[in-house]
């Protein structure tokens, strides 16, 4: 059964973590790529913590 996201702001989460991660599979394939890669992995960390916070914000709530 697929992930079905909460609200709207997961949903955009969630299709921003996909598309580093296929940037991240595709550079794996390119030399000298290594540094690009790590600062992606920090982007990809970053917006799994925003969408650890929107997993546990009650439906309807909103913050600024």
């Amino acid at each position: 059964m697929p992930y079905e996201p909460g609200s709207p702001q997961c949903r955009i989460l969630i299709t921003c973590k996909a598309q580093i991660e296929s940037m991240l599979n595709d550079l794996s394939r390119i030399d000298n790529t290594v540094h690009i890669r790590d600062q992606l992995v920090s982007v990809h960390n970053q917006l799994e913590g925003l969408h650890e916070l929107h997993r546990r914000q009650p439906l309807g709530a909103t913050t600024t």
